[in-house]
């Protein structure tokens, strides 16, 4: 792959903290929190199965946002309501609904950031890449490299015209069971686990499915694609060293996943970075497979 003048093969994914200050008032910008707050499930009958309840960052936007910014609910506008998994990818009908009414139209620029975690911005990213919107980036090291800069603050409601969204959906974006099944012992498929090591083992941390990981995938933890200080993403050269040392190139097709399809969209994401352009998320994930006895793990 061609490399960029910052080694990035597509460096319009990313926006950095300066750039949005200098284009807040641009007329056909659009800047969102995505931020969803993941917690432990009080109920612990279902906490056997997803150990994690999830609430809308919204109460911590109407407390502070970046200026002229609006909010995207990932978690009620953007999931899938008849899933019974968290967080999947909705329907087109349920996407180009809540896309148009946040204001959200062809040949506008987004600007998307969370609160904590990156991975949900980067989730909102995947989901407009998956429905073929290009205008789309992510602002590098978030809302905390954002307010560790002494950058403005806003807390007034902030709300967009309401648009015109046009999906054009882009097939093999995200995956089910089935794809990563065929994938697995095939040679051109590699299948990246984004969970922390002691996960990917099945050694130890909080395991809410079956230990181990889906047979003949390999680990790269999202965690390390990112500088521990500033949040932002590493270097062109570090990551594709990182992606390099599992053998991505050369694959016909590369496959993330991790708990629930939220931080392998964040792994997929700095793939396209890179210019990799064959990636999909398996979007259940082990909330699924971790919890289906048919399909094949391994431990160790």
């Amino acid at each position: 792959m061609t490399a960029t003048e910052n080694g990035f093969q597509n460096p319009e994914y990313l926006v950095e903290t300066d750039w949005l200050e200098q284009h807040l008032n641009d007329p056909d910008l659009r800047v969102f929190d995505c931020t969803v707050v993941a917690g432990p499930n009080p109920n612990p009958d279902l906490a056997k199965k997803i150990p994690f309840a999830f609430e809308s960052g919204r109460a911590h936007f109407d407390e502070a946002h970046i200026p002229g910014a609006g909010f995207i609910d990932l978690l009620g506008d953007l999931s899938d309501r008849s899933s019974k998994l968290p967080l999947m990818m909705p329907t087109e009908e349920q996407f180009v609904d809540a896309m148009s009414r946040c204001g959200v139209g062809d040949g506008m620029r987004i600007v998307l950031y969370s609160t904590s975690e990156p991975m949900w911005a980067s989730r909102v990213w995947w989901m407009l890449r998956a429905f073929g919107f290009e205008g789309a980036a992510i602002l590098n090291g978030g809302w905390a490299k954002w307010t560790a800069e002494g950058r403005p603050v806003g807390d007034e409601s902030c709300t967009y015209t309401t648009a015109r969204f046009t999906a054009r959906p882009r097939s093999g974006t995200f995956v089910g069971k089935d794809d990563v099944l065929a994938g697995i012992g095939d040679k051109g498929v590699r299948i990246i686990n984004a969970l922390p090591p002691a996960m990917h083992t099945g050694a130890g941390g909080p395991v809410f499915w079956r230990k181990g990981r889906i047979a003949s995938s390999v680990n790269v933890p999202t965690g390390t694609l990112h500088d521990t200080e500033t949040g932002t993403y590493l270097p062109a050269n570090e990551l594709r060293k990182i992606f390099d040392a599992v053998r991505v190139d050369g694959s016909a097709r590369i496959i993330t996943y991790c708990g629930g399809g939220i931080a392998s969209s964040n792994s997929a994401f700095a793939l396209a970075l890179l210019g990799y352009d064959n990636i999909a998320v398996y979007d259940g994930s082990m909330f699924e497979w971790g919890n289906d006895e048919s399909l094949p793990m391994e431990i160790g």
